[in-house]
Parts: structure tokens; sequence; C-alpha cells
């Protein structure tokens, strides 16, 4: 099962001399942590968590030795790991898979290379290169971004409701990225996004951990929500406020 929430790093993440401190203790608070119920976010908590190494300027050698040393934490906990772009260091330290951008290798070649039990993820914009991606024999989407972020300066925020125009179309999972917050997640997962992930609103918050974990019981709040049907959700939906800059992505 693709997790409910994605961690996603960026360079200047990778770059803090307290990062692989901070993601080895987002893993192993996720390993001993209470299990979710079944259904809701996929059983063990670890499971449902995705950790991204995400690094555009990042070395190569950099991000192998961090991809090597998270291998074993990740197991631990149940943690899928997952390298960006750089399909060269999946393979080599044999993480979970990899997540593609638009400048990556063509998610059909990625495929032949990873073969069929890796996850492969592919970064869309719209709902023609999600069906694009979709034919490529990708596991699951990123649709951004819903919402302003400093990560993506200049680019309107399009608004939870694009995710329904987009993963109406396929039959993928499809997961919400750009200025999702926790208080915006049960809106997001309403418009039929699987998932959220999140940047800064992760690595930027006093404790990661609890970042993850606040996370994580939005996720399991807006599924409850959503399975009970309208009419029982006390929380007005959040959509789109262009005017509001946000500090999480």
């Amino acid at each position: 099962m693709i997790p409910r929430l994605h961690v996603v790093t960026d360079d200047q993440i990778l770059a803090r001399p307290d990062f692989e401190t901070r993601a080895c203790e987002v893993c192993e608070v996720l390993e001993t942590g209470e299990p979710a119920d079944e259904g809701v976010v996929g059983g063990p908590v670890g499971a449902s968590v995705a950790l991204h190494l995400r690094g555009p300027r990042t070395t190569g050698r950099r991000l192998t030795r961090l991809a090597r040393i998270l291998c074993g934490h990740a197991a631990a906990s149940g943690v899928t790991l997952l390298v960006n772009d750089r399909l060269d260091i999946a393979l080599a330290v044999k993480v979970d898979g990899v997540h593609l951008g638009s400048r990556s290798i063509p998610p059909t070649e990625a495929r032949r290379l990873l073969g069929a039990s890796r996850i492969l993820g592919v970064s869309v914009h719209d709902p023609s290169e999600a069906v694009e991606a979709a034919k490529s024999r990708a596991d699951y989407l990123f649709l951004g971004p819903l919402f302003e972020t400093p990560s993506h300066p200049g680019v309107a925020a399009r608004g939870a409701e694009f995710m329904d125009g987009v993963a109406s179309r396929v039959d993928l999972p499809v997961v919400g990225i750009g200025g999702v917050t926790p208080e915006r997640v049960a809106a997001v997962l309403a418009f039929g996004a699987h998932g959220v992930a999140a940047i800064r609103g992760i690595w930027d918050a006093p404790s990661p951990p609890d970042a993850v974990q606040a996370y994580l019981d939005a996720v399991e709040r807006a599924i409850r929500e959503k399975a009970d049907g309208p009419g029982k959700t006390s929380d007005p939906v959040e959509t789109r406020n262009p005017g509001e800059q946000s500090d999480l992505r």
C-alpha cells in the first residue's frame, strides 16, 4: 500500500547539520508508535509514512551516504524510503523505490530498470500528465502545488479542488503537495487525494516527529470523516485562499 504521508526533503534541509539525527528520530518514533486502526492509515504507524530523499543540487555521494544511513532505520520502523530523481542511487542502495520529477529519466525507462517490485512515483501538474504517468506503470502520483509555497515561488495555487479533476482521471493513488498543512489535510482528501506530502511542515517544526504525528492524526480524522459520509464533519472544509502565503509544504 502507498503511504498516506510523504515526508520530503530539499537541498537546504539535507545540508542542515542535524538532519541525520532528526530523520533517524522520525523513524525511531514511528518504530515505537502505536499501530493505527486497520483500514485508516494502513496498520503499523511507520507503514503510513514515506521518507523522500530529495536534493536536486546535493551531491550523489552525500545522497548515497544518507540513503545507506537511513535504510536500516526505515526498515526497522516500516517507513518507505524513496530517493527522488536519482534512480542510480535507488538501485545502488536498494531502497524501496524512486520518485521522478519532470527533469528525471522517463518513467517507462525507470520501471524497466526498477522491476515490478519496487515503488515508482511521478510528479504531475495536470490531468494529461497524470494520464501519461499512469500509462508508464507508476504506482502513485504527486499533484501540486495545491497551495502557495516558498518551494515554488511565483507559481499560482490551484486549491484543493484541483485534486478532483486529476484523481478522477486515473486509477492510481494521488498525493497532494504544496502548502499542505495539517489543517488543510481534510480538504485535500475530501477532493479525492490518497494522502499528502510535506516539506517545511515537518522539517521546520520544533519537533519533526511531533509534526509527523500531527499530519498522521489529521489524515486519520479525514479518512474517518469521509467514511462517515456528508453531514458528520464538524469542521468546515478549507479549499483555497489565494492571498494567503503558507510557509509549509
